[in-house]
């Protein structure tokens, strides 16, 4: 979950979220449309398949832009009938000077 903190991150702030999806998220194009929203935003950052059948990602942005990127992407999957979990969210450092696109890892 995310590191505690006395404040709430402002809309401009840039954060780095690393996190662990679970469920449905090999082979249904998981990877695919997260860099195609993260990219559509401006976010940095990568997405990659784990063997043990999970989806790690580092998505990096202002806090508002973060948040409009869970909105988008949950719409992208509105009608199609997978479940997905985030498993593990955790705010880390951003990485300085990191600059696009948001990749898929193989």
């Amino acid at each position: 979950m995310y590191a505690s903190s006395d404040s709430t991150p402002s809309p401009l702030q840039v954060r780095r979220l690393k996190l662990r999806f679970t469920g449905q998220v090999q082979g249904v194009g998981f990877r695919w449309t997260a860099r195609h929203v993260a990219n559509e935003l401006g976010l940095t950052g990568w997405v990659r398949n784990e063997p043990d059948g999970s989806v790690n990602m580092e998505l990096q942005g202002r806090s508002a832009d973060l948040a409009v990127f869970f909105t988008r992407f949950d719409r992208e999957y509105a009608n199609y009938p997978i479940r997905y979990i985030i498993d593990e969210k955790d705010d880390i450092a951003p990485h300085d000077g990191e600059s696009g696109p948001f990749m898929v890892r193989f």
